[in-house]
Parts: C-alpha cells; sequence; structure tokens
C-alpha cells in the first residue's frame, strides 16, 4: 500500500506533467495553427482514428492489468512487450499497404505517404510501455514529467522551424515523430529495461484474461471518439475537420488533463485499497467531487469566453470554431466523472461490464450521431452533448450495482456543484456580452464568474470545500 507522502508527491509531479506538458503543446500549437491553417491540421486529423486505433491493439489492456496486478513478475514484464511489439510491427504493415485506400477513402493523394510515415510512431511507442507501467505503479511521476517535458519542447522547437520555414504538413508530422522518439529514449535512459525472460503462456492468459475485456471497451471507445473527425472529413472537407478538431483539442484539453491526473495517481493507490468496501467508497465519491468542483467551473468558463479566446488566440481563419467550442465543453465538462466511475469498474476487476456499458453508450452515440450528421458539425456537436449527459446515468447505474455510489447519490453530490457553475458562468456571461475589447471581455466574464462560484460556494458547500482542504494536506 502506497504512504501518504509519496500520494500527494505522486499528484504533484503527476500535475506537473499534465499541466506542464499540455500548456507548452498548447502554445506551441496555436502558434502552428495561426502558421499553417485548418486545411493542414485538418489533413493530419483524418490519420488520427487509424493510429489511434491501433495503439489500442498495441496496448490491448495489459499495461492496466499490469498496473492493476499485486503480485507481477518480471516474465509479466517480458511477456507484455513481446506481444506489443509483435502487433505494433503488424499493425504498422498493416497500415503501410492500406494506407492509398485511406486516401481514396478521403479523396486527399497526399495522405497515402503520411499515414506510412506518422505510422511509425506505432512501433516507436512500445519500447516506452514497459518503463512507464513501472514508474506509474510506483507513483514516480517526476521522472515521466522529465522525460515528457524534455520531449515536447525538443518537438516543440523543431516543427516551429520547420513552420516558419514554410514546410507545411511535414512539420506536425516531423513533431509527432520526434515527441515520440525522444520520449522513449529518455525514459529509457533513466528507467532502464530491458526483456530478461521469455514469453510465457501463462502471464499471457492471466494479463489477456482482464486485458482483452478492456482492449473491446477502449477499441469501442477509440473509434468512437474519432468517429466525428471520420464523418466531417469524409462528409464536409480537410478545413472543416481542421475548424473541429481544433475546437474538440482546446475544449477536451482541460478535462483530459485532469482526468489523467487523477487516474494516473489513485488507480494504483485504489487498486491497493480494492478490498476495503467502504474506504473506497468513500475515496471515490471525494475523488468525484474533487474533480467536478475543479473542472466544472473551467470548462464553463471557457464555454463562455470562446468567442474572444478564438479571436485573440487563432484569428479570424479559425473563429468558426468558436461557436463549436462552446457546445463541446458543456460535453467534456463530464468527462472526468464518466472517467472515474469506470475507473471504478476496473479496479473491482470487472472489465467484462466495462465492456458491456461501452457497448451501451456506443449504441446510444450511433442513434444520435444518425439523427445529426444530415443536419450539420453543430448538429453533432449538439449531439455530444447530449450523449455525455445520457452517459452520466448508465456508468453510474453499473457503478452502484458495485458499490454504494449509485447514481442517486452521485447526482446529489455533483448537482449542487453544476447548479453553482451554470449560474455562475450565466452571471459572467452576461457582465461582459455588450464589451467590444475581447481582452477586456474575457477578463470581465472570468472575474465575475470566479467571484460568484467561490463566493456561492463557500455559502452552500463549506463543509465540502473543508474536506477537500483537509484531504489535499496530506
Amino acid at each position: 500500500m502506497h504512504d501518504k507522502k509519496k500520494i500527494k508527491s505522486g499528484f504533484i509531479w503527476s500535475a506537473i506533467d499534465s499541466l506542464g506538458t499540455q500548456a507548452i503543446a498548447l502554445i506551441i500549437s496555436l502558434i502552428i495553427a495561426n502558421i499553417l491553417g485548418p486545411n493542414v491540421f485538418g489533413l493530419v486529423a483524418m490519420l488520427t482514428m487509424f493510429i489511434a486505433i491501433a495503439n489500442v491493439f498495441v496496448n490491448s489492456g495489459f499495461n492496466s492489468a499490469l498496473i492493476r496486478k499485486i503480485d507481477r513478475s518480471e516474465a509479466d514484464f517480458s511477456t507484455t512487450f513481446y506481444f506489443s511489439l509483435s502487433v505494433s510491427i503488424g499493425c504498422y504493415v498493416l497500415l503501410f499497404f492500406c494506407a492509398p485506400y485511406i486516401a481514396k477513402f478521403y479523396q486527399q493523394p497526399e495522405l497515402t505517404l503520411l499515414t506510412r510515415v506518422i505510422a511509425l510512431t506505432i512501433i516507436i511507442n512500445t519500447f516506452a510501455a514497459i518503463p512507464r507501467v513501472k514508474l506509474t505503479v510506483n507513483l514516480n511521476f517526476k521522472t515521466q514529467a522529465k522525460c515528457n517535458l524534455i520531449a515536447l519542447v525538443v518537438s516543440g522547437s523543431l516543427a516551429l522551424v520547420l513552420a516558419y520555414l514554410d514546410y507545411g504538413i511535414w512539420t506536425l508530422v516531423v513533431q509527432q515523430i520526434t515527441l515520440v522518439l525522444v520520449n522513449v529514449l529518455m525514459l529509457n535512459l533513466l528507467t532502464p529495461w530491458w526483456p530478461k525472460q521469455k514469453f510465457s503462456n501463462k502471464s499471457f492468459k492471466e494479463l489477456f484474461g482482464f486485458g482483452s475485456k478492456l482492449l473491446l471497451s477502449a477499441l469501442l471507445d477509440t473509434i468512437y471518439n474519432n468517429v466525428y473527425g471520420l464523418i466531417i472529413g469524409k462528409q464536409f472537407s480537410a478545413i472543416q475537420l481542421g475548424l473541429f478538431n481544433q475546437a474538440d483539442k482546446l475544449s477536451s484539453l482541460p478535462a483530459m488533463t485532469l482526468t489523467g491526473v487523477i487516474q494516473k495517481v489513485t488507480y494504483p493507490m485504489l487498486s491497493a485499497i480494492q478490498d476495503e468496501t467502504k474506504k473506497l467508497d468513500s475515496s471515490y465519491l471525494l475523488t468525484l467531487q474533487f474533480a467536478a468542483f475543479i473542472i466544472f467551473p473551467i470548462m464553463f468558463g471557457i464555454c463562455i469566453i470562446a468567442q474572444p479566446l478564438v479571436a485573440i488566440l487563432l484569428g479570424a481563419e479559425w473563429q468558426g470554431s468558436a461557436e463549436l467550442i462552446s457546445i463541446i465543453t458543456m460535453a467534456f465538462a463530464l468527462y472526468p466523472i464518466h472517467a472515474i466511475n469506470l475507473n471504478m469498474l476496473q479496479v473491482k476487476g470487472r472489465s467484462d461490464l466495462f465492456l458491456k456499458l461501452e457497448m451501451i453508450k456506443k449504441t446510444i452515440i450511433t442513434v444520435i450521431l444518425i439523427f445529426t450528421v444530415p443536419m450539420g458539425i453543430k448538429a453533432m456537436c449538439v449531439g455530444m452533448v447530449i450523449s455525455s449527459y445520457l452517459a452520466f446515468f448508465i456508468n453510474t447505474y453499473y457503478t452502484g450495482k458495485l458499490s454504494s455510489l449509485t447514481a442517486y447519490k452521485q447526482l446529489s453530490a455533483l448537482l449542487p456543484i453544476g447548479l453553482i457553475t451554470v449560474l455562475s458562468a450565466f452571471l459572467g456571461y452576461m457582465a461582459g456580452i455588450n464589451v467590444s475589447n475581447n481582452i477586456l471581455q474575457i477578463v470581465i466574464m472570468l472575474i465575475v464568474a470566479l467571484s460568484a462560484y467561490i463566493g456561492i460556494m463557500l455559502l452552500v458547500q463549506r463543509p465540502l470545500l473543508i474536506t477537500l482542504k483537509n484531504t489535499l494536506k496530506i
């Protein structure tokens, strides 16, 4: 079991890793976006689904299975590595020969070569998997933060140079490959590891028994997370996909970053107390409230300032993404809540329920897409919001089967924070709606919204704030 000092250190360094890398990545991305425009970003986004699906097969849920397993052995690590490397090579070969068909599907001939080059990251990434697992198990996020930040700075600097030298789309390609390559090199320098044992059928069967269901769940999740880009790229244009992709990236970044910080620290920690039911349930509920307390105001804050924010950061060429950001942020406000609930299923070892739940949610998304695609991209984004809020009730139904955290209990804990957030965001929006200067408008909206949020929380949610304060002092 991990001691409190180690948990606190893990949380701090995980936050530095996620927040630091995402902040630097965002700044670099915004500068490059201003130079290259939405069409280039749209072309690269067309390949996102294929690379993401390949990475899901390479992982196959083995990493989560290793982290969860209490008595993991060197045979487990070696078996995972051999399996992942074999699958990564197979995926690359498949993508290499399918590249012309991908290009034909989108009617973009340049995608053939782009696919074959970007897909190299799939194989390269395999050599970082086990070092990451070992560091995560030990809650050593300091080393991971160093590797990620160095890789980001090196790849980002190179990308900025190439962008200014007018290398166009190859700027993004080189950036992706350099990012992965430097990260792998740094991880293996700071945490040297090489397989010491042969492939073990026993280890494979044990890890695959848990990981296979996570594989199918992750595959469904990855496909549906990227299906919007696939449809927009096919039905509309690279420019429209670029606008949507940038909106989706800016909207999801805060939610996914915070969720990554929380999950990386709490998953190994909560796995260690998986048999202490009462303690596990109370820890999860507090984690949910902490996530909501932080992420709800951030997401709705972005929602109300989207228009002036895009005008300042990206310019007129990207203005079409502002309205999409305002819609999508409302969907991603619940992202940490979904992820934490799904974490419960993994900690409890119920990857079968995890898969069943994903299939139900994806069926709902499919129905929503059938109705919204003919109505355009904005309608598709509204559909994302609807599916996100429906997913809350589906996730909590299954969590309630394994713990005391029923849908009613979670809703009772989270709804007050949500209502306070919406009211505060509305007050902030109304305070700055008629201000013409973009910077001043953002400042007024955020100051009013944040002041209202803190003030109301202190009035009606003081016990929760005290509990969170005491917990964070561990």
